[in-house]
Parts: C-alpha cells; sequence; structure tokens
C-alpha cells in the first residue's frame, strides 16, 4: 500500500518520561520491582523530589506514553508526515510544549485534548542496570472524555485509518472511547489491535478487556503480561506461553479473520500466534555492554511492527522490524532515534 496520511490511529496517556539511573536501594524505599509498570499512587508522590536531590545532573526529559513512543517510531520509520494520529490528553503546560514539539519531530500528528484542570502527566522511569521501573502520574492524561474523540474533526482521524491501535493503560481512562473504536472497526473493516501494556490491567480491569477482547484482531503484550491475563481472564495459572498465546487467539471474535498474539520475551523468540498456528521468532541478542535501558523496547517493537504492517507487509517482515526497533532503542536512552533510519 501507498504510504498517505492517516494511515495509522491510536490512543492512550501522553505522558513525560523522567528518566533517571538509581541504586536498588531506591526501588525498595518505594516498594517498586525493578522491571514492572504501576500507577503511582500517593506513597510514591516524593519520587521525583528524590531523584532531583540525588541526581539532578543525570535526569532525563524524554516524551512518553506506551502509545505515543510506539507512534512516534512507526512515524520515524515510514518517515511519511502525518501517516499517524496519536490522541491524548494533556495539560497546558511546558511538558506539553515539549511533547508536541518531539512528535512534530518525526511526523507525528497530534490531536491532544487540552485541559486546564490537571498538569501534563509523566511517568519516572527508575534504571537499574538493563531494567526499568516505571511509575506513572497520569496527571491531565486522566482528563480524556470520550466528547473529544467526538469531535468531527478527530473522529475523521479515524474514518482515514487503516489499523486502530490502543494501549491497555488507556483502559483506565476511558473505556467508552476505546469500545466506540472497537466497533468502528468491526463495522468498517478496520484492523484493530491493543496492547496488554501491564500485569495489573487484566487483574484490576478484567471486564473491560473482555468486553473488548472479540473485536481484536491484533493482540501484542509480553511474557509477564501473558501469564497475568491467563491467570486472571483465562483462569489458569501458567508459564506456557507458547499455549496462552494459542488461547488467546482462539478466544471468541466477532468477525471471520483470526487473531494475531505477539508475545516478545526480551531476548528469547517472539511468540505469534494464529490460532492453532504457533510460530516462535528469534531475536537478535544485543550484546550486554551495548545496552542502555530498556524503557520504550515493547513500544517500539509495536511502532516497527505497524510501520510495516500498514504497508502490507507478511507478518514475519512485521516482526523483524519489530525486533529490529526494540533491538536500538535499548541501545538508547528512552524512546529517541539517531537521525538516520536504517531499516531495510
Amino acid at each position: 500500500m501507498a504510504l498517505r496520511e492517516g494511515l495509522i490511529f491510536g490512543a492512550c496517556n501522553p505522558l513525560l518520561d523522567i528518566s533517571c539511573k538509581v541504586e536498588p536501594e531506591f526501588l525498595t524505599k518505594y516498594n517498586l520491582k525493578a522491571n514492572s509498570a504501576i500507577l503511582g499512587d500517593d506513597s510514591h508522590l516524593k519520587i521525583y523530589e528524590d531523584i532531583k536531590k540525588k541526581h539532578v545532573s543525570e535526569i532525563e526529559y524524554i516524551p512518553g506514553g506506551s502509545g505515543q513512543n510506539a507512534l512516534r517510531t512507526a512515524s520515524w520509520i515510514l518517515n511519511y508526515p502525518n501517516v499517524a494520529t496519536f490522541v491524548g490528553c494533556i495539560g497546558r503546560d511546558h511538558n506539553a510544549d515539549i511533547m508536541s514539539e518531539k512528535s512534530r519531530e518525526v511526523g507525528l500528528n497530534t490531536a491532544y485534548q487540552i485541559t486546564d484542570k490537571a498538569s501534563t502527566g509523566t511517568c519516572a522511569v527508575l534504571i537499574t542496570g538493563e531494567d526499568r521501573s516505571l511509575v506513572a502520574h497520569l496527571g491531565a492524561a486522566n482528563c480524556f472524555t470520550s466528547d473529544h474523540m467526538d469531535r468531527a474533526d478527530v473522529w475523521e482521524h479515524v474514518k482515514k485509518s487503516k489499523i486502530i491501535y490502543v494501549t491497555g493503560f488507556f483502559f483506565t481512562v476511558c473505556c467508552e472511547s476505546i469500545m466506540k473504536l472497537a466497533k468502528f472497526a468491526l463495522e468498517h473493516d478496520r484492523t484493530f489491535s491493543i496492547n496488554l501494556s501491564a500485569p495489573f490491567l487484566s487483574q484490576f480491569f478484567t471486564d473491560q478487556l473482555k468486553a473488548a477482547l472479540p473485536y481484536v484482531d491484533i493482540l501484542f503484550g509480553n511474557e509477564d503480561e501473558a501469564m497475568a491475563f491467563s491467570k486472571n481472564i483465562l483462569g489458569k495459572e501458567s508459564t506456557d506461553i507458547a499455549a496462552i498465546a494459542k488461547e488467546m487467539s482462539n478466544m471468541p471474535k466477532l468477525n471471520n479473520k483470526k487473531r494475531i498474539v505477539i508475545i516478545t520475551q526480551g531476548h528469547d523468540p517472539v511468540i505469534m500466534a494464529i490460532g492453532d498456528s504457533i510460530r516462535q521468532i528469534p531475536v537478535q541478542k544485543i550484546e550486554h555492554s551495548k545496552i542502555v535501558d530498556t524503557n520504550g523496547a515493547g513500544d517500539a517493537f509495536v511502532g516497527g511492527f505497524l510501520a510495516q504492517y500498514v504497508q502490507d507487509r507478511d507478518l514475519e517482515k512485521c516482526i523483524d522490524c519489530g525486533i529490529w526497533s526494540s533491538g536500538l532503542i535499548i541501545q538508547r536512552s528512552g524512546c529517541t532515534f539517531p537521525e538516520k533510519m536504517t531499516y531495510q
């Protein structure tokens, strides 16, 4: 397919990543795990103050939010202005200006909802070795309302899209908009894709995920998210990722397309399930000395996959580009890009 504006439409929580290397004791202080993603509560409010006291010279401010990262990656790879459009809610502040500017730099079109009720959301990215612990404070992102999605100018982007991508994190904010997107995709033969995003979503947003799943054509996740899904939605304690992916793919669906399930496992093979068919695609291991941090790796994988999928490339090519993208990102700080895109 020839590239054009608006091929990809995405919705998630736009956040400014505040990234810093910390000691393991810092995670212990806030009862955090070395490789996890959570929504912060009152017990985490002093994290930013703490890192500014101890690591102010090492802090990096990087546009983030899972869905925005994925669409920034896809836009950078495709190098076609406005090939993707992203929606989410931001505040009226400097952090929002930073995100908007960085999105424009890679050609991502944004149709943000802007609120005066809260500041732009942030995410503490706490790096220990190769691992990252994410603590999100949604701020303005939590103020997204379905009437923004219903605006004629925003909905026009939905109608132009070939694939709609929603992260699991957006289930914490606006399920009404997710279901509207899902139903539109079904009725107008668009590809509807979601990401499991974090284990807590299967645990605490079980009913919402179950409601959306019959519409889902492509389901992304990692091994931890797959096991949480198995436990909380399939009702099975299992560590057999291939078997879980197969069962996910065969769950009830409202159209005749077989659901594609893609599960990443770090440097272990990517698992792809389509009905009863299971494939394991090897991942080229990155030398330990070259890894900067893993923040954004999963998002970059999705971005690489979508960049090929909208061009009607075969699924193996989509996964290959996803592996390349994630391998690139873990050699950089956060979800940032070099000047030149070298994927063939």
